[in-house]
């Protein structure tokens, strides 16, 4: 028996997701071409590649099911991905790209066996490590995300925004301190 598993993986990512779309709508549509510096990806196309990335996890995990990465035609997927993440959306596009995306992905974390979370997928030749569980290789989706969000966090800062995640630790702090007074 595991303690972590296909219905935590889901509901874990479904927490990440909800974080980010909280971010995407605080920040204002005339603010989603901002780009914190001339190589990097505005609001609105880093919002759009955290929605298409579990393109290439399901392509792997759920079109594939892959058992080796070796060759897999990772160039030709990130072509597709990176056009798909070039066309212009605006806010509500990129919203509900965000919302299906996810909620897609969700689903179909939720579905996995155990069985199917234990197998092992064989690395390029070359890598370290050589192989992974399929376990390991589909939070690291969930981890990409918050590492872009991170990303959207600073770059709310720079927009002059407090992100909700800071002012709702403010304010649990706040309410710790006033319950602690006598």
């Amino acid at each position: 028996m595991t303690y972590y598993g296909a219905k935590e993986i889901a509901e874990s990512f479904r927490t990440v997701r909800r974080n980010t779309l909280q971010i995407a709508e605080e920040i204002p549509e005339d603010k989603y071409g901002f780009k914190a510096a001339d190589t990097v990806r505005s609001v609105e196309k880093l919002l759009t590649h955290i929605a298409l990335v579990t393109t290439f996890h399901s392509q792997i995990h759920a079109v594939e099911r892959r058992t080796t990465l070796e060759g897999f035609d990772f160039p030709d997927l990130m072509q597709r991905i990176s056009q798909e993440e070039a066309k212009p959306r605006n806010k509500a596009q990129v919203l509900e790209l965000l919302k299906t995306k996810g909620e897609e992905w969700a689903s179909f974390l939720e579905s996995l066996s155990e069985e199917f979370l234990a197998e092992t997928v064989q690395m390029m030749p070359g890598t370290e490590p050589a192989a992974k569980s399929r376990f390991e290789m589909l939070i690291s989706g969930k981890e990409h995300e918050m590492h872009h969000r991170g990303q959207l966090m600073l770059v709310e800062r720079m927009l002059g925004i407090v992100p909700h995640l800071t002012r709702q630790g403010e304010e649990r702090f706040a309410a710790m301190s006033q319950a602690a007074k006598p």
